[in-house]
């Protein structure tokens, strides 16, 4: 049986500043936040709206990750995605959340699934828990998250937007 998924800090950072964060649980019940991904977002400062919910939110789980692994560590990664990457690594056919792309590389790469930001809001306006992908990926967006008009289009047409 698979882990609970993980998470890296710019899909946690997106989905709270956008008001989404509860897609989040389409993803499991409780969702990892590697120890690394968590001292990242502390760093905003403790009136950060995202170290808030990381706070307050009992099903954002907040856990130490093993040593990352050298083949993880040749990518020469972030802190946080090394570590999200690293429990993907330690607890086989677990997803990880990532956006970041040569992240997601290292984890087609090693075989870990993975998820993107994108890709948990398509799977919301796949399951019906939102009506429409588009007005959720136009906030996010707002929210300072990077997507091209190519990328959305394409996404939207797989749900038929």
């Amino acid at each position: 049986m698979a882990e609970l998924p993980a998470i890296n800090t710019s899909p946690l950072i997106f989905l709270t500043k956008g008001g989404f964060l509860d897609l989040l649980l389409l993803m499991g019940s409780s969702i990892i936040v590697p120890d690394a991904v968590a001292t990242e977002i502390q760093a905003y400062g403790s009136a950060d709206v995202t170290a808030v919910t990381l706070n307050n939110t009992d099903w954002l789980v907040v856990q130490e990750t093993p040593p990352v692994p050298n083949v993880i560590q040749s990518w020469d990664l972030g802190l946080g995605e090394s570590a999200v990457l690293t429990w993907g690594y330690v607890n086989p056919g677990t997803e990880v959340i990532l956006d970041d792309l040569a992240a997601r590389r290292c984890a087609a790469t090693l075989g870990i699934p993975v998820r993107g930001t994108l890709g948990i809001v398509i799977t919301a306006k796949q399951r019906g828990v939102i009506p429409a992908a588009r007005p959720v990926l136009e906030q996010l967006r707002q929210c300072g998250m990077y997507l091209s008009d190519r990328v959305i289009n394409h996404a939207l047409a797989l749900v038929g937007e």
